[in-house]
């Protein structure tokens, strides 16, 4: 019968101490999550903007491929795009008409007594379908218009007399709507009351008209004024004019 017995060095390595290390694992640092979140977002990003580009470049593709294939007809609707006379009613349109005449008086003329005014002098103009015909201004469309006028006077007053002399200036208009001829607005100026000319140069008084008013296509437009010889006919100061609101 065999037996074991245990040695002296057998126990010594039965009971040997054995050394366990304990590695620590440290947790990402703040800054690190952030970047790698602006990471993901930037990826994300520039995948999304890709999904669109490549969408333009298809939706765009057969309009360029049948432009590249027919340069005559490309060539040819541009130059249509160009004269449509639709297109050009369109663009004339978007300026607002407008008229403005600066008068004129003379004494020898052959129409004693009256003011005529004149488009084609000084800073007087003629914008869209307004027409200057008979002295007289046609309203191309019905709309909302402005209507203004002035006229400039340069009296002598008479010392020895002292009496007051009366200044007129007036617009009126003749529309089938109303059947007749109304006044749109006038004015009445007293000068020379119990004022003294102390030289021959005169004085000066001005009548100015202006306000808003619906007008039909057709109405005609015409000025009324008084002292015509005392008128001041230098360029602006006296004139007469309507534009589109």
């Amino acid at each position: 019968m065999s037996g074991y017995t245990t040695a002296p060095g057998d126990l010594e390595m039965g009971f040997e101490e054995k050394t366990i290390v304990l590695i620590e694992k440290k947790s990402p640092s703040p800054k690190g999550r952030i970047w790698k979140a602006s990471m993901a977002l930037l990826i994300v990003t520039l995948c999304f903007g890709g999904i669109l580009l490549l969408g333009w470049y298809w939706n765009g593709r057969p309009d360029m491929m049948s432009e590249s294939g027919h340069p005559e007809a490309r060539i040819q609707k541009n130059a249509t795009e160009k004269t449509d006379p639709h297109k050009l009613r369109q663009l004339c349109s978007t300026s607002k008409a407008a008229i403005h005449l600066e008068g004129n008086y003379d004494g020898d003329d052959e129409h004693v007594g009256t003011l005529k005014w004149k488009s084609g002098q000084g800073q007087a103009f003629v914008q869209g379908d307004f027409r200057l015909e008979n002295n007289t201004i046609i309203i191309p469309h019905t709309g909302i218009y402005f209507v203004y006028s002035q006229a400039l006077f340069r009296v002598t007053c008479n010392n020895d007399e002292g009496a007051a002399e009366n200044l007129s200036h007036g617009i009126w208009r003749r529309s089938e709507s109303i059947g007749g001829d109304v006044s749109l607005m006038s004015s009445i100026r007293s000068v020379c009351q119990n004022t003294a000319q102390e030289d021959e140069r005169g004085w000066y008084s001005a009548i100015y008209l202006g306000a808003v008013f619906k007008l039909n296509k057709g109405d005609i437009l015409w000025t009324v004024t008084n002292k015509l010889e005392q008128l001041e006919m230098n360029s602006g100061n006296t004139f007469f004019g309507v534009f589109a609101l």
